[in-house]
């Protein structure tokens, strides 16, 4: 494997997933999976399985800071937690039963139209709003959209931040700093687990390609959350929208020109079988 080619792709990894987690509270596999395979020709199972590992820090980090400016639902977020891991097996199971090109095209249209939202209708709620909801009534809410989050992560293959994210938001009323700092307290955990059967089936990955991108991850995250911590709600609902609709360019990029990699071999292959 090229060095250089690495370092390069590790940093903008990194560096994606890291700001994707330190601002709005997404999975780094949105970002760090699909470069690695693309760019890096890594089996897909681990590239899973490092983005994985890069969350697990990187969202620690940003749950510490978010939690040390007082923008963390701890409570609650562990109630979600515990129903989000139950509830995603089911819908892993449910999905199996439905076309895969169904899924995916439902994934990437609310991924579209949650960056939208943040742009078009900032989320301005108030920690003082918030409050006025009862502590059972939003335990019991919590643990029905833990419910509703884990099932639609686990039939459509989406990040659960992106779920938890739009869910806190626009179904519990969640301010925007809180909702991003339970988020990544939930994914901490979640990213934990995962990461821990994806190595468990498969085995380690390339050593260097793990530590690259969780120190990378790691180091934008950190960034990317104390900024969101100092700026305003106005600010932070643009800079959320921008790199979530960001994620999707990302995405449907890298996707494209995986496809057109796959393509030029099926041709080449072609190719080859006629001359012999």
């Amino acid at each position: 494997m090229n060095t250089i080619l690495m370092i390069i792709v590790t940093f903008f990894a990194g560096m994606g997933a890291g700001l994707g987690t330190g601002f709005a509270g997404m999975s780094a596999a949105a970002v760090i999976s699909p470069m690695l395979i693309t760019f890096l020709g890594m089996d897909p199972y681990m590239a899973v399985g490092i983005a994985l590992s890069s969350d697990v820090l990187a969202s620690a980090v940003s749950a510490y800071t978010y939690g040390k400016n007082k923008n963390l639902d701890v409570k609650n977020g562990l109630i979600m937690m515990v129903s989000v891991l139950t509830f995603t097996v089911v819908g892993s199971y449910v999905s199996s039963l439905v076309p895969s090109t169904t899924m995916g095209n439902f994934s990437v249209f609310m991924t579209f139209l949650l960056g939208i939202k943040f742009i078009v209708k900032p989320v301005m709620t108030t920690k003082e709003a918030m409050e006025k909801v009862s502590p059972k009534k939003r335990a019991v809410q919590s643990l029905i959209c833990g419910v509703m989050i884990g099932f639609i992560c686990g039939f459509i293959g989406a990040g659960g931040g992106m779920m938890m994210l739009l869910i806190l938001t626009s179904v519990l009323g969640y301010e925007l700093k809180t909702a991003v700092g339970t988020s990544v307290f939930i994914m901490t955990f979640t990213a934990f687990t995962g990461a821990v059967s994806h190595f468990a089936i498969g085995g380690m990955p390339n050593i260097a390609v793990w530590i690259l991108c969780i120190m990378f991850t790691l180091l934008w995250a950190r960034i990317a959350a104390v900024f969101a911590n100092k700026a305003t709600p106005k600010t932070l609902n643009r800079a959320t929208g921008v790199i979530i609709s960001g994620f999707l360019g990302l995405w449907l990029w890298q996707f494209s020109t995986f496809k057109l990699i796959e393509s030029r071999k099926k041709i080449n292959i072609i190719g080859e079988n006629k001359r012999y």
